[in-house]
């Protein structure tokens, strides 16, 4: 650490490679002494790996030909040392200069090997402009949603979307411009340049694209192409997700689909949790449900090794033996070598044959072993021993346990990420792959899980209403009508708690007659959440402490060893949004739940290795991603929530 804090003090510019004396050296030699630079910022070092075949030039014109390229990244400066508080002086001469970083660039290939760089402006930006930016040039590209000639085929009027919003630029083309018969199909993909203008006052936009080139088209096959102008259903649109994106729903969807990941980012980063990866390949099932992919090699190997028997038959047992005699044949002729003197350029060329012959018995050998199909057990079992992973593996159904021994030592922490379940219904609210959101949170009860997960969903609320307006109106207009009321809603109204219990009595007590029956001990069904936030309370509703015989064994055992410290929290439109508990910390507990829900020890002893060693109180929960998609638009099909929807019988791409 002395040896980095001495290093982070001295030249910025000498160690970035800035200021080195290159005089007397070739452009090849000045380029290798750039290759590796490292810069110390009193944690560590950091690698700078300057990758070109290009020499680095110091010449200010012959940099502007070249068109460098700045790669070097500047470590933040060096922590004050001792009681001074840093200054602006300090600040200035730590921070490597702006002029001497521009010098150390990396030549670009010279321009007439590659085009250009586009310079292509983004529509949302020019429709968010209003009529500001009439007069200027730009260059547009985007999908054609419809178009039309008019003025008896002298121009063309196409309505061009790019995706990055849901209005669509007014785009006006002349015949002597280009062919207007190839850009007026609803689909053809445009990039063109023109003159950002202000249409007639009549005109429903604020501005409208003059072109003045075509730079670039990509045409339709009217007549084939699956998206006509008229709205498709979205059921039809699932046959085909390829294009269903040009779509004005699904772009919504994908757009309100990427503003609630990135307000899922940065709520655990302002709360301070760390973003974890787990995996996506499991060895242990969390659920306990036992619906899980299963990952294996062993049918790839299996075909692989028939084909192989077919071109190249098994060896039998009397070409085994054949081969071991003539290794006996070898190895006596190398003792009689041996005993007769013989050279030692004899001995070795005879102990090669032998070792050859040898090699030849194990390759039959170990091929006379192979067999056709799946490999078993002698109790007729997968000899899973034999393959990639030499034991079971599956699909994550949750990146839960993995996330929790980050927690057991980085306290708060949280995955998001894709899982899996192979359960055969073909229900609106069920995928075969979805996305989750787990965090996982140390020294916490379940009290502090349940006021995290509220923060969460109302902070997602706020970020859609604050940040996806546009899309947010479309939905209204299209999808459903309270959409937005119901964002407001949730964001800004405490969620109602109650126990699992109190829920049922409450249930018990409306005299209503539903679909399942409600009783205790029964998992709640959907018609039963959505009746207690849509008719009873009108709000989101947090229902806590279930019977432990429909919770999944980690959760934490209640002191009546009837409930779990389980909760749910249940919103409008969708019922259950999230799922989370205490986790059970107690390694005598865990051990008797895991076996009370039939499951082994071994794959979970890593899982209980984290109650033996500094057990800690922790707790967590699970959002369906999917389903807060659905909660926040009003969609009635989960598969239209996610871009490749895998459900039975259905993995399109």
């Amino acid at each position: 650490m002395a040896t980095e804090e001495l290093s982070s003090r001295g030249s910025n510019t000498r160690q970035l490679g800035i200021q080195e004396d290159t005089r007397g050296q070739s452009d090849t030699q000045r380029c290798e002494s750039n290759l590796f630079k490292t810069r110390s910022d009193g944690c560590g070092i950091l690698t700078l790996l300057l990758l070109s075949s290009q020499p680095i030039h110091h010449d200010a014109g012959r940099r502007a030909h070249h068109h460098h390229r700045k790669t070097l990244i500047p470590s933040p400066p060096p922590a004050p040392q001792g009681p001074l508080e840093p200054t602006m002086a300090d600040d200035a001469a730590s921070a490597p200069p702006t002029a001497e970083l521009a010098a150390a660039s990396i030549s670009s290939p010279p321009s007439s090997d590659l085009e250009p760089p586009s310079t292509r402006t983004r529509i949302r930006t020019i429709l968010d402009a209003g009529d500001s930016l009439a007069g200027q040039h730009v260059v547009v590209g985007g999908w054609v949603k419809t178009g039309r000639q008019q003025g008896k085929g002298d121009f063309a009027f196409l309505e061009v979307n790019d995706g990055s919003c849901q209005g669509n630029l007014q785009v006006m083309v002349d015949k002597e411009v280009y062919p207007l018969a190839r850009l007026t199909h609803t689909g053809t993909s445009v990039l063109v340049e023109g003159l950002l203008q202000k249409p007639p006052v009549e005109a429903k936009q604020r501005i409208e694209l003059k072109v003045k080139t075509v730079i670039e088209v990509g045409e339709v096959d009217a007549a084939a192409y699956p998206l006509p102008k008229t709205k498709l259903n979205l059921e039809t649109l699932r046959d085909f997700v390829h294009l269903r994106a040009r779509t004005n729903t699904i772009g919504a969807v994908a757009r309100i689909r990427h503003q609630l990941a990135y307000a899922t980012h940065t709520f655990f980063d302002k709360e301070d949790f760390l973003y974890i990866h787990t995996p996506i390949i499991t060895t242990s099932d969390c659920e306990g449900a036992g619906e899980m992919f299963q990952v294996t090699a062993l049918f790839s190997q299996a075909e692989k090794v028939e084909k192989e028997l077919k071109e190249n038959p098994a060896p039998s047992e009397a070409d085994v033996e054949a081969a071991k005699l003539v290794v006996k044949e070898k190895g006596d002729a190398v003792a009689q070598l041996k005993a007769a003197k013989a050279s030692k350029q004899e001995i070795t060329a005879a102990v090669l044959e032998l070792t050859k012959a040898k090699e030849i018995v194990l390759r039959l050998e170990e091929r006379s072993k192979l067999k056709p199909g799946i490999p078993h057990k002698a109790d007729g079992s997968i000899a899973f021993e034999n393959d990639f992973f030499k034991r079971p593996a599956f699909l994550t159904v949750s990146g839960q346990l993995q996330v929790e021994t980050y927690a057991c030592a980085l306290s708060n922490v949280y995955t998001f990420g894709p899982t899996f379940r192979a359960e055969n219904s073909h229900t609106s609210r069920h995928l075969a792959e979805f996305w989750m959101v787990e965090p996982e949170i140390a020294y916490a009860n379940l009290h502090d899980d349940m006021n995290c997960a509220e923060r969460y969903v109302k902070y997602l609320c706020k970020w859609l209403l604050d940040h996806c307006r546009e899309d947010m109106e479309f939905m209204v207009k299209h999808v459903d009508k309270t959409a937005i009321e119901r964002l407001e809603l949730v964001s800004s109204t405490p969620f109602e708690r109650i126990s699992y219990t109190k829920a049922v009595e409450i249930l018990e007590g409306t005299g209503k007659k539903f679909e399942n029956k409600v009783e205790w001990g029964i998992d709640l069904a959907s018609e039963h959440e959505r009746y207690l936030t849509e008719v009873i309370f009108k709000k989101p509703v947090i229902v806590y402490n279930y019977p432990k015989g429909i919770k999944a064994f980690y959760m934490r055992l209640n002191d009546d060893q009837k409930t779990v410290a389980a909760m749910d929290v249940l919103v409008p439109k969708v019922g259950e949004l999230i799922g989370g508990s205490q986790r059970e910390e107690r390694l005598d507990v865990l051990k008797q739940r895991i076996l009370d829900a039939d499951l082994p020890l071994e794959p979970y002893e890593w899982y209980l290795d984290l109650r033996r060693f500094g057990s800690v109180k922790h707790s967590g929960f699970g959002l369906g991603f999917e389903r807060m998609i659905l909660f926040a638009t009003g969609l009635d099909n989960i598969r239209d929530a996610i871009p490749f929807p895998r459900y039975p019988g259905r993995a399109d791409l």
